[in-house]
């Protein structure tokens, strides 16, 4: 798998890389055109303001995809906390129509973990997803 090398510090090495998917409230397919678009965006400059990497990252209508490489201290729900309230925020400000439901979000997700072995099947599904 490219670039999914183990990484190093001081006291550990690591390879922590999460499968992560959230949907919004009442799966309304509300993540269309410029919303999806500018959904993208700020999940990737939130990612990248605390140093996650993106792997792949799919926006669709109803469902958000992130498959995202963290360090070893960030936990699943703070990677998903942080997206969530980033685009929450932002989108509801910049749509109107998407303050008609009680919030953007749903309080769940779906985290699974992913090494070196599995990683590149949900890279490619992932992949697959943007040409729904």
């Amino acid at each position: 798998m490219e670039n999914n090398n183990y990484k190093r510090d001081e006291h550990r090495v690591y390879l922590i890389i999460y499968h992560l998917v959230w949907t919004p409230k009442r799966r309304k397919p509300v993540l269309v055109g410029n919303v999806a678009k500018d959904c993208k965006d700020l999940i990737e400059a939130k990612c990248k303001e605390y140093g996650w990497r993106v792997i792949e990252l799919a926006i669709q209508p109803d469902h958000v995809h992130l498959f995202v490489e963290t360090f070893p201290t960030v936990p699943a729900s703070e990677v998903v906390k942080q997206c969530k309230g980033v685009t929450s925020h932002e989108l509801q400000k910049k749509y109107p129509v998407l303050k008609k439901l009680p919030s953007l979000w749903t309080r769940s997700y779906f985290a699974a973990m992913a090494g070196n072995v599995s990683a590149e099947t949900i890279k490619r599904y992932i992949a697959m997803q943007k040409g729904l």
